[in-house]
């Protein structure tokens, strides 16, 4: 899975550009993109590792489920799966009745920054 680090003004100007007919969209405008290498490692607490591991491990059938494994109100888990599937490292799938199916899709994120370039590469895999 591709990923990029786009700060969010260099974001909001490109879509703007193409909004007003400017430019293209580019060809990666499909990718997930984080503001900075930081931005991804704060959304990576050892909390949301443990839930993306439980997930990966017991795969529940239910958010509510998942709740019931982690001992957390099912809001709070619901709003940290909504952050982890717009990072696109889970996605919540259609399970029965209303049921959400929480799935992870990436099981190593690798960060690349060259100090002296101040370049910062982010994959996900």
């Amino acid at each position: 899975m591709k990923a990029k680090i786009q700060s969010m003004k260099d974001l909001r100007e490109e879509m703007r550009a193409v909004a007003r007919g400017e430019r293209q969209p580019p060809a990666d405008a499909d990718v997930v993109s984080y503001e900075s290498a930081g931005a991804i490692l704060r959304l990576l607490t050892p909390e949301n590792r443990k839930l993306l591991a439980l997930i990966h491990e017991r795969k529940p059938q239910s958010v509510a489920a998942l709740a019931q494994l982690v001992k957390r109100a099912e809001p709070n888990v619901s709003r940290t799966l909504n952050k982890l599937e717009a990072s696109g490292f889970i996605k919540l799938r259609e399970g029965q009745g209303k049921a959400k199916v929480p799935e992870v899709i990436v099981s190593r994120v690798t960060v690349d920054i060259d100090l002296f370039q101040q370049i910062e590469k982010i994959a996900l895999a």
